[in-house]
């Protein structure tokens, strides 16, 4: 128990840090069209897009949809499970920049369906993976900024992302 009030005081300090610093106010606009980014369209954009060009055979459309099979659960039971309050409702006198989809911030979504793209895409189009992981670094900083998720939220979302994304391709490429 101690560990994670350690934990919680310096994600905590990490996150007001953040969000006190002098530039803030200027990072938000910027972080609300990032975070946008990592909402879900452009993954169904990329699904559809990928599903006319090659049906269900594409690689990458198989890896997709596994990934988003496994990590949509496996985030959804976390984050009903810890069930840690967003920022907002934690921290006194704090309010978030933007009105979050739901209650609880540990893990974060977008970190995670974000980290989990720019992996599968990273795969197959390797000349995009340093690109694809700066923009999945990106919507995890401007959840954090927007006042929505702790670092550490965006931190396990990063990782449930970039695990499930080499699971699914192990698995695939293992058949």
């Amino acid at each position: 128990m101690k560990l994670i009030y350690s934990i919680h005081k310096c994600d905590v300090f990490m996150f007001t840090w953040l969000n006190n610093v002098s530039i803030h106010t200027h990072l938000v606009r910027l972080c609300r069209y990032i975070s946008k980014t990592g909402d879900g369209i452009l993954y169904v954009l990329a699904a559809a897009w990928l599903y006319w060009e090659s049906g269900t055979e594409s690689p990458l459309f198989k890896a997709m949809a596994l990934a988003f099979l496994i990590e949509r659960p496996i985030y959804f039971v976390l984050k009903n499970s810890f069930k840690r309050n967003r920022p907002q409702a934690a921290l006194e006198n704090f309010r978030s920049a933007i009105i979050p989809s739901d209650r609880f911030s540990f893990p974060s979504g977008h970190t995670s369906a974000a980290f989990m793209m720019a992996t599968l895409v990273g795969f197959f189009i390797p000349v995009l993976l340093i690109p694809l992981y700066l923009w999945a670094a990106s919507v995890a900083f401007s959840r954090v900024v927007l006042g929505v998720h702790f670092p550490t939220d965006t931190l396990m979302g990063a990782a449930i992302g970039v695990g499930t994304a080499i699971f699914s391709l192990d698995y695939l490429l293992s058949l």
